[in-house]
């Protein structure tokens, strides 16, 4: 009988540099993560392809440590930094909320429908915070805001408005015009990346 022929010899490992390891909390199911604050006007951001969310062109903030909240644009008592927005939240906040929730909902429930329910629980049981709050939630999602001061919905039933300033200063210094809706906004990107497109910056090697 034969001996049994020996094993064929391994290869020797690669010259190569060795992997790099992923972050503890990284998971392979995790979403990609939203771009962060660039504090560029929407004239001069294009427009991301896969989120559809105005971007710095350079793509500015998105290679952040996985897990890592964002801060706010502006603090919750910012309110006198932009005296438009707040005078609209204090007098009709159901148009401010109606706005915020189009744009963060991506166009699929109007500001109408949004801020007509927002006065509705207003009016009639005092209890639209529990409503708003919920958007605060889905805003902090999409851009991975820090909750701060405190949870959403203490952050709503205790400052309702000045959470409301916060939230709609937030998307405007991200480059969004709440005024026309998603629509007009992905409408108006659109014109703008069509007489000024991106010329990608490619490095010769």
């Amino acid at each position: 009988m034969e001996p049994p022929c020996p094993p064929p010899p391994q290869p020797p490992d690669s010259q190569g540099p060795p992997p790099q390891l992923l972050p503890v909390s990284y998971s392979p199911n995790q979403p990609e993560l939203p771009p962060t604050f660039s504090g560029v006007p929407m004239n001069n951001t294009a427009m991301s392809q896969s989120s559809n969310i105005p971007t710095d062109q350079t793509g500015r903030g998105r290679n952040f440590y996985p897990g890592q909240r964002q801060p706010w644009s502006t603090g919750l008592c910012d309110c006198c930094k932009d005296p438009k927005s707040c005078c609209l939240t204090c007098w009709c906040p159901c148009i401010a909320f109606g706005r915020i929730a189009e744009i963060v909902d991506r166009g699929s429930t109007p500001c109408g429908v949004s801020g007509t329910l927002y006065a509705l629980l207003l009016w009639v049981f005092g209890c639209s915070c529990m409503y708003s709050c919920v958007y605060r939630t889905k805003l902090r999602g999409q851009y991975f805001l820090e909750e701060k001061p405190c949870i959403d919905c203490c952050v709503h039933c205790w400052c309702e408005t000045c959470s409301l300033c916060q939230e709609y200063r937030e998307l405007q210094n991200r480059g969004f015009n709440l005024s026309i809706g998603w629509h007009g906004n992905v409408e108006r990107q659109r014109r703008l990346t069509e007489m000024h497109p991106v010329v990608p910056n490619v490095m010769h090697r």
